[in-house]
């Protein structure tokens, strides 16, 4: 008997899988142009998520050489001190973006307003913690408009020269290149000892005396070390007014200032922002030999993709004025928290800096004393930083 043999024929149409082809394709094809039209836009224009930012940051070293040491032990016998934190606990935090070290990743989306202390601080100067971190506050709508202004006190000497005696002439010297810049965002900062019956720190705001005075000393005392310095006093809050925006809008405002000053100067390398802080004396102020003198603090926008760079020059600073002035810098904090701007046109340099000169109490006596030690310590560090140029273009023109 002859057995039949039974086979089982699948027959597939050739245009099914041309169309199933095509369909990865153009599914593909949209994938990357997502990916790389996300990619493209700039940082203030992306789609973030805070959650996930935070999240992605306890994505560290250490971490990777946990998640290994998991899968091969041998990795953990290089450190044999390494304390492997529990599981549970990573998986925690990396969910929940709740650290049980710092009660304000719980609270900051508790408490309205509360994410204004949400910030990190990068490197910590003498007393410093995350009860006297610098606080930003915004003036109300009529000192804004300055359609209130409190009369001046105090303001006698604010103008006249702080020493008689000519400076010697610097060792070294840009020549006539104007290397620094310096602004003012929030221009109409001001200071309570000169404010007359203004005792609120929130309306220390006003169009003549204010941080741009700051400004004028920093810019001598730089120049008397050799380092062209050009302060720009454009009254952003009126440029403000007069186009109908809000305060928030300050640094968009300051912004097409900067690039305008950098368009029109090649040589600008360092851009300084000087504002002031929201703290009361006890925070703002510190004795050094027996002087006065108004604390500053470098805050650095976390959004800003100059972070890295905008960052080590901070450290840096902050790290020179501990050396000569121990106590005068409250550290580098970065800022990075919903509704803040956050980026502090530190994008248009990686030399850009964001410096907050003293509190509200503060008296122009300790500022300028505070600016004089901010001018020494920089141009040690600008007059170190050409001399590596220097050697590096000759090392190179060698080769």
């Amino acid at each position: 008997m002859k057995t039949k043999a039974s086979g089982t024929f699948i027959m597939v149409q050739g245009t099914s899988v041309l169309k199933f082809m095509a369909a990865l394709f153009i599914f593909l094809l949209f994938i990357f142009s997502i990916s790389g039209l996300l990619t493209s836009l700039k940082p203030q224009y992306r789609l973030s998520s805070s959650s996930v930012n935070q999240a992605a940051t306890k994505v560290n070293g250490e971490l990777l050489f946990q998640l290994m040491g998991w899968e091969n032990h041998h990795f953990l016998k290089v450190k044999p001190d390494f304390t492997m934190p529990t599981l549970t606990n990573l998986v925690f935090k990396l969910s929940s973006n709740i650290n049980l070290d710092d009660p304000r990743s719980m609270l900051g989306r508790e408490l309205p307003g509360f994410f204004q202390f949400d910030g990190q601080i990068l490197v910590a100067g003498e007393g410093t913690n995350y009860t006297n971190m610098p606080l930003e506050s915004s003036p109300p709508i009529e000192i804004m408009k300055a359609e209130q202004e409190a009369s001046l006190q105090n303001i006698e000497g604010l103008d006249k020269p702080s020493d008689n005696n000519p400076s010697p002439a610097p060792g070294q010297t840009t020549g006539d290149r104007k290397v620094v810049y310096v602004y003012f965002t929030h221009n109409r900062e001001s200071y309570l000892p000169y404010l007359k019956g203004v005792t609120n720190p929130n309306l220390a705001f006003h169009s003549q005396i204010n941080v741009t005075k700051i400004g004028d000393q920093l810019k001598e005392s730089l120049e008397e070390r050799g380092i062209g310095t050009f302060i720009d006093k454009t009254d952003v809050q009126a440029n403000l007014n007069k186009k109908g925006l809000k305060y928030w809008d300050s640094y968009t405002e300051s912004r097409s200032v900067v690039q305008t000053a950098m368009a029109s100067n090649r040589d600008l390398q360092y851009l300084i922002d000087i504002h002031r802080d929201s703290k009361r004396k006890k925070d703002t102020t510190v004795t050094i030999n027996g002087k006065s003198y108004a604390k500053i603090a470098f805050i650095i926008g976390g959004k800003n993709p100059n972070y890295e760079k905008n960052a080590k020059l901070a450290n840096e600073l902050h790290q020179l004025l501990e050396k000569k002035y121990k106590g005068l810098s409250r550290g580098a904090f970065v800022k990075n928290e919903p509704g803040s701007n956050n980026i502090y046109n530190q994008n248009l340099s990686e030399n850009a800096m964001l410096i907050e000169f003293g509190g509200v109490d503060n008296t122009f006596e300790e500022l300028n004393r505070s600016a004089d030690a901010l001018a020494d310590v920089f141009s040690d560090y600008f007059w170190q930083a050409e001399k590596v140029n220097k050697d590096t273009e000759q090392s190179t023109n060698k080769q």
